[in-house]
């Protein structure tokens, strides 16, 4: 290997190692937004070390594309991030859903206190949330905005904190300071933020058991298990579209 090649590879390595920065620094334009929010100042402060440490030991940089993916039986979120070196997501962490409601199936209504099934993406921060921190879903989304009831279908379905719910995913406080940290600052470097909503693992026994005397629900969630199925073996995102009868379309051409 020549000289001049060494010292272009020395160039790159550190160009990219400017691009990396760690989770105790405040970013662009979103992140230096929600900065005068005290909260989300102690929520960098206390889970920077932690954040830096998840992300580096899975040997993947920081801020990163990250997919949020979770089960309602199971009382799982699961948190993934994408690592370029093997062009696919990693599993970072599995937090704890501490309270639910609702029945397995899909949000069809205001007020039926469920947590909606499907695909979905984080759109919004509260930082002043009445359950500390909270992260917005864009329920109801062009596929129940079809299958849910057309003048009332609900919404407000949010990521948080504490432990008590109505629809919505509680992950305690402790939680929602590490993950709140981790979609702002990927949502500030530029990214989507996925999250997929899951009546349980359809692969597991006790998800099996759970479905398969609950009917009404059986063409809806053998349409969005492609989606679990596709992700399951390649750990990698589908591209997804909705067709007019609110059924998922899945480009899985091409792994």
């Amino acid at each position: 290997m020549t000289k001049q090649i060494l010292i272009l590879l020395s160039i790159l390595f550190v160009i990219r190692l400017a691009e990396c920065r760690s989770a105790s620094r405040w970013g662009g334009e979103l992140s230096q937004k929600y900065k005068r929010y005290p909260r989300v100042r102690t929520a960098r402060k206390e889970k920077s070390s932690v954040i830096d440490s998840l992300f580096s030991a899975n040997k993947i940089e920081y801020p990163s594309k990250v997919f949020i993916r979770i089960f309602k039986l199971e009382k799982e979120l699961e948190l993934w991030a994408y690592r370029d070196s093997d062009s696919q997501y990693v599993l970072l962490k599995t937090y704890p859903i501490c309270a639910s409601s609702g029945r397995l199936g899909p949000k069809q209504r205001e007020g039926d206190y469920q947590v909606p099934e499907g695909f979905y993406k984080i759109i919004d921060f509260n930082p002043s949330s009445n359950f500390y921190l909270s992260m917005k879903i864009d329920y109801p989304n062009a596929s129940d905005r079809v299958l849910s009831d057309k003048k009332h279908p609900g919404g407000d379905i949010f990521i948080h904190g504490s432990c008590v719910t109505i629809g919505c995913i509680p992950i305690t406080d402790e939680f929602i300071k590490e993950l709140f940290v981790i979609v702002l600052d990927s949502k500030d470097a530029g990214y989507n933020v996925p999250v997929h909503i899951f009546p349980c693992r359809f692969d597991e026994k006790n998800c099996i058991d759970s479905l398969k005397n609950n009917t009404a629900f059986d063409t809806f969630w053998k349409n969005i298990k492609i989606g679990y199925d596709y992700f399951e073996k390649y750990r990698k995102l589908p591209k997804i579209r909705v067709g007019k009868d609110g059924k998922y379309i899945f480009n899985i051409e091409g792994k």
